[in-house]
């Protein structure tokens, strides 16, 4: 099988780090490939140093959130050369399907003309203006959705006919058993993420106040940082470091080994304050043992089941309270990590996701 694979960014991300772990399986099989990326981030060398044929495409940069007046001009006008490109790409691998990693792409995607079947996957779910434009090119494609939730699932249903979505939950490989956990004598608290406004890195510093004030012992990780050096995803990061003063928290940056940083950790806090739909950082700490204290967001609640696998929490407040009980009773905290090292062996381990995508793209390409 001959496959293009398109993605709007070439920098680490969420959707990028779930590309990555599929071409790991299409790496094994005999199909031939060629993935399109823009710029020139971490995700275009590992591409090609998985032996991948490689292309770049025009597609940004545009700033994160709400778009500037710039980033909708730049929009109009680079659609249309993306469109070419895009069709000259599958015209030079005479491609049997066309793999979307990304809305921003699908308009460009349409007005291409593809006369292959089209796959979008699906890893968020898009509101406004934006879900027209990318659903109105998803029904004039006739493209099938591969979503990450069922939440994420539902909000394609106005444009692409239920029988052409499926729900392919994210995936994550097993931690390194030679990593051990690491014995403290003070509790530690830790959120993981990009630093974020929807990532909700205030909300965790005011659960940390007042499990501190409980816990005065306790200590906290922010790991993460702001993507892409925006403006203003830094001036979020100074807030959230000024919010940090007074309180025993470290800031130890980006992990690219979050498995070490779970074993540093006693309790993971996600308290994400936007419609977060799969989050790979919830499988991993469900991998590694390390119970979950999430906001009842987005597609969270899919995957984490309040008292067997995690808990889930509407604020700050609550959030701090599930904490503190969970810091003191030790056998609770290994029955729910136990809970959830079940589920995810059971239902999101990488093997099965890379199985289940693979099986979904030979369905579609057949069809």
């Amino acid at each position: 099988m001959r496959i293009l694979f398109l993605d709007q960014f070439s920098d680490p991300g969420g959707g990028q780090r779930m590309l990555m772990e599929l071409l790991v399986a299409v790496r094994q099989s005999d199909w031939q490939c060629l993935v399109a990326l823009p710029g020139h981030g971490e995700m275009f060398q590992q591409v090609a140093a998985m032996g991948f044929a490689t292309a770049h495409i025009e597609c940004g940069p545009y700033s994160s959130g709400s778009k500037s007046a710039a980033d909708v001009g730049r929009f109009l006008t680079g659609t249309w050369r993306l469109s070419r490109q895009i069709r000259a790409l599958a015209r030079q691998i005479q491609a049997e399907l066309v793999y979307i990693n990304g809305p921003r792409l699908l308009p460009a995607a349409a007005i291409a003309g593809l006369r292959v079947p089209v796959l979008y996957h699906a890893h968020i779910c898009l509101a406004g203006p934006v879900r027209w434009l990318a659903g109105l090119s998803l029904a004039g494609m006739n493209a099938e959705v591969l979503a990450v939730c069922k939440l994420v699932a539902e909000s394609c249903r106005l444009f692409v006919d239920a029988r052409r979505i499926s729900v392919v939950y994210n995936g994550v490989e097993a931690p390194d058993p030679v990593v051990p956990r690491v014995t403290r004598r003070s509790p530690n608290v830790g959120c993981i993420g990009r630093i974020a406004p929807e990532k909700g890195q205030l909300e965790f510093l005011r659960a940390a106040s007042l499990i501190h004030r409980a816990r005065p012992d306790c200590r906290f990780s922010i790991c993460g940082a702001p993507l892409f050096q925006e403006s203003a995803a830094l001036r979020y990061e100074r807030q959230v470091r000024a919010a940090a003063e007074g309180l025993p928290v470290e800031f130890p940056g980006w992990v690219t080994d979050v498995y070490a940083a779970l074993a540093n950790m006693d309790l993971l806090l996600v308290p994400s304050v936007w419609q977060e739909p799969n989050p790979v950082v919830i499988l991993q700490a469900f991998a590694a043992g390390v119970p979950v204290i999430a906001y009842r967001a987005g597609g969270i609640p899919e995957i984490v089941e309040h008292g067997r696998t995690g808990f889930l929490c509407e604020n700050p407040e609550q959030m701090a309270s599930i904490a503190i009980e969970l810091l003191a009773d030790e056998e609770r905290r290994k029955a729910v990590a136990q809970g959830a090292q079940e589920s995810w062996r059971t239902s999101f381990t990488v093997e099965r996701y890379r199985r289940d995508l693979m099986e979904s793209i030979l369905k579609i390409a057949a069809a």
